[in-house]
């Protein structure tokens, strides 16, 4: 929901006024850190100020331009056209400042740290070892973890960088990267793999009607899609044991739990060494794929863009 300033007009214009005469450096400052970290809060850990001294100064600011330049979400701000066009006119100029009268921050204060967000075991596995040299170079970075849907929103509301979905957000308000293919294999330990095997592979999915189930939600998503495009059939039974993470689901199955359908990339340790057994292994397994996605434009943080290139690279290679 769109909340109006009630101090001034709600910024109609695409173009921001020149500042005000009245409009003094530490306004225009504390506009910047905002602007750049995302919220007030944010911007006061960087200034060294209290949440509500860079809210009395952010309002001043609007009251004094006439417009809105922020757009007040649950957590954290968005930037309205109005904010980009002033940000673009005095971030130089105010950087410089600060260089040139040696009040400028150090590089691990002026800039933001990168909020990166996706599902847990990717962010584990394969971006953690990626992107960890680049924090012995000055980088600070935020994980989140979490399901898309709901980082999709909070990227879209300014509270993340970049967000490892799982598959390519619709519309314009956000770029969508393709970032790797997860390959989807069906697995067992090895004693139920053997048990499976005795039904014959004639028998198709019935020859798992008496291994126990295990997934990472109650409505079997994973499973249920390897079962519409493997075996053209819908998946009926419910899950005997759930794991809200498909490492637990992972270390579930090989302690015995069952069987299961994961991506190959985080059990391809277990298959090598034995602890887990393919129950299948078709011509046309289930294949998605990832996707890396930001706001549109180039990011204020150069960091971001960092690690999102470094992120595309090792993709390739995932």
């Amino acid at each position: 929901m769109r909340h109006r300033n009630p101090d001034g007009p709600a910024g109609g214009a695409p173009e921001a006024p020149a500042p005000h005469p009245a409009a003094d450096l530490n306004l225009l400052r504390t506009f910047l850190a905002v602007y750049r970290s995302g919220s007030f809060t944010a911007a006061a850990g960087l200034l060294g100020v209290s949440q509500p001294t860079v809210t009395t100064q952010i309002r001043a600011l609007e009251r004094q331009s006439g417009r809105e330049l922020f757009q007040r979400l649950p957590r954290g701000v968005t930037p309205t056209a109005v904010a980009h066009d002033l940000a673009a006119r005095v971030a130089a100029p105010l950087d410089a400042l600060a260089a040139a009268t040696g009040l400028e921050p150090g590089a691990a204060e002026r800039t933001a740290p990168v909020h990166l967000a996706g599902p847990a075991e990717l962010m584990c596995l394969r971006v953690l070892p990626a992107l960890a040299p680049l924090t012995a170079e000055g980088l600070r970075l935020r994980l989140t973890p979490g399901l898309t849907d709901p980082l999709l929103e909070e990227l879209r509301a300014g509270h993340h960088d970049l967000v490892i979905a799982t598959y390519r957000p619709r519309g314009r308000t956000l770029t969508a990267m393709p970032l790797m293919d997860e390959e989807f294999v069906l697995v067992a330990a090895p004693r139920w793999a053997g048990r499976a095997a005795d039904r014959g592979a004639a028998d198709g999915p019935d020859a798992l009607r008496d291994v126990p189930l295990v997934s990472y939600a109650e409505d079997v998503p994973i499973v249920r899609r390897y079962w519409r495009h493997v075996f053209g059939t819908r998946l009926s039974r419910p899950a005997a044991l759930t794991v809200p993470d498909l490492r637990g689901v992972l270390a579930a199955v090989v302690a015995g739990a069952g069987f299961t359908v994961l991506p190959r990339y985080l059990c391809q340790e277990e298959l090598a060494s034995g602890a887990l057994v393919p129950l299948l292994e078709p011509e046309d397994p289930p294949i998605n794929t990832a996707y890396l996605v930001q706001r549109p434009g180039r990011p204020d943080n150069p960091d971001v863009v960092r690690v999102r290139d470094l992120l595309l690279e090792a993709g390739r290679t995932w």
